[in-house]
């Protein structure tokens, strides 16, 4: 393999893993939310359940942790890419901060992403 095509495995996996977390943010929140509404609807006691809903809180916090992580592996990934020299790659489905204008990811035709993608990512020092 050569380094363009590990940047490339190694980019889906992270667009997968942030897409996971993320998911799992939702899901955590949804259940985190349906916990008070279900012991009101129950008529139970608001002593009742308390620890799960603040376990649950605690998992959304410790998620809101780890998906700090990906964003953190995502910029230095990025980082390494351009300290690299190699081609950018955005085969996420969602703009980034500052794309002007918003790109909604790489077309193999557009020279407009080709060039924006990344720019508002941290430079190589540092980083890597």
């Amino acid at each position: 393999m050569n380094r363009h095509s590990i940047g490339e495995a190694l980019a889906a996996r992270l667009y997968a893993a942030e897409a996971s977390i993320d998911r799992a943010v939702a899901d955590t929140a949804a259940l985190a939310a349906a916990l008070p509404e279900a012991r009101a609807d129950a008529r139970l006691s608001a002593v009742t359940g308390h620890r799960a809903i603040t376990g649950a809180a605690a998992a959304i916090g410790a998620l809101a942790d780890a998906r700090g992580h990906l964003v953190q592996t995502h910029h230095t990934l990025a980082a390494l890419a351009r300290k690299l020299d190699l081609p950018a790659l955005a085969g996420g489905p969602l703009d980034k901060p500052g794309d002007t204008p918003p790109i909604g990811g790489l077309y193999p035709d557009d020279d407009v992403a080709k060039i924006m993608v990344n720019k508002t990512l941290p430079d190589a020092g540092g980083f890597c």
